[in-house]
């Protein structure tokens, strides 16, 4: 695997980071801030640089480069497989109750022969998440795992991109198939938030909003444990998520669910996920330690299933992390790099959502929220 990496910022304009590349690649990842991700001369002069290449751009919270995280950039990576084979598929969205269609739709268009792994990247305001890897993964091969996120537009929540070889734009979803046995891929996903008071029973709620935890309306309960943060809701509600306790085959298993609206004519809450009924859901609340540790242990995990250290790895991160660690987040990334090593190139972005299976050996894919979910990938 050969790897060149390249950053633009409107400072210093192109600047190239670092290159092993002799030949020319077959993947561009470009992450970028909306404005200027959405612009036709940064994607075209990328197209320039790697015109060989399939491109997947992407609007971020912020985008990640080695340990630095930056903000309004362009993080270009570009990638030349040696051994492995790569297959591509786009669709479009137009509302949230297409997910779990668009999932399965996704998943068809990916030949599954030799598929080994499956990363997408979908639009994170018009999709329920959790609807969409239940698409992915009921219609993929029960040997395919499947990483990847919901792209973002900062704190703003206006407009998310997403585009495949061409200007990226709302309502897109981008899957990438990894093919053969050439390429070991590893995955790990902590959040590291503290809960604070009781576990509530959510009693009503459809799909990924939320009316009522026990009994009691959940936006009126979520204002009075806000106090006067209520007033900035949406935006202050990325840093008190919603842990819920889902039902699995093998035990109960633990996701956190990011608030992406509240609707006080129906005094509801929207959610990037599902929030099902009958489940155990508590407030969380930020701990800086626990954050840095949470990606320090996902980069653990990740090396419990590679075994040594990978050629390349993409951090997908939760906005609400950002907002919580501000001038400390890099100290997150340098955490994932102490753990995978100083030669593992380092990509990646702040999301509206991570996609990650619960944990090593475990298939059942999840959508999460205010974690740090890292893919990592080593051709042998």
């Amino acid at each position: 695997m050969l790897i060149e990496q390249k950053l633009w910022t409107e400072a210093d304009q192109w600047v190239l980071k670092s290159t092993r590349l002799q030949e020319s690649p077959q993947l561009v990842f470009v992450f970028g801030g909306r404005g200027v991700i959405e612009k036709p001369e940064h994607i075209a002069a990328v197209q320039s640089f790697y015109p060989e290449a399939r491109l997947v751009a992407c609007s971020t919270a912020g985008e990640i480069l080695g340990t630095r995280v930056y903000d309004d950039s362009l993080c270009v990576t570009a990638i030349h497989f040696e051994k492995t084979q790569l297959h591509l598929a786009s669709t479009s969205i137009e509302n949230v109750d297409q997910s779990e269609a668009k999932g399965r739709e996704l998943a068809a268009m990916i030949p599954h022969e030799n598929l080994s792994h499956v990363m997408v990247f979908s639009d994170g305001l018009v999709v329920n998440g959790t609807a969409l890897v239940a698409g992915l993964t009921a219609a993929l091969p029960d040997t395919v795992y499947v990483t990847g996120g919901l792209v973002g537009d900062g704190a703003n929540f206006k407009q998310t991109l997403v585009g495949l070889d061409q200007l990226p734009v709302q309502k897109q979803i981008v899957a990438i198939g990894f093919y053969g046995d050439a390429l070991q891929i590893g995955f790990g996903s902590l959040g590291g938030w503290d809960t604070f008071g009781p576990d509530r029973t959510v009693t009503s709620s459809k799909g990924n909003e939320l009316y009522e935890l026990d009994g009691t309306p959940a936006l009126d309960l979520y204002k009075e444990y806000l106090g006067e943060l209520a007033s900035e809701l949406p935006g202050s509600g990325l840093l008190f998520p919603l842990r819920l306790q889902l039902p699995t085959k093998s035990g109960d298993a633990e996701v956190v669910r990011t608030l992406l609206a509240v609707d006080d004519a129906r005094n509801s809450m929207t959610f990037a996920g599902d929030i099902p009924e009958g489940v155990t859901a508590t407030f969380m609340k930020a701990n800086f330690e626990r954050l840095i540790d949470g990606a320090y242990g996902a980069a653990k995990m990740s090396q419990e299933i590679m075994k040594e250290p990978p050629d390349f790895a993409i951090l997908i991160s939760c906005v609400g992390r950002k907002l919580v660690l501000k001038s400390r987040i890099e100290e997150e990334t340098e955490a994932v790099q102490s753990v995978l090593g100083d030669e593992t190139i380092l990509s990646g972005f702040y999301s509206y959502g991570e996609i990650c299976p619960t944990g090593p050996g475990q298939m059942q894919c999840r959508l999460h929220n205010q974690t740090m979910t890292i893919t990592t990938f080593k051709e042998v």
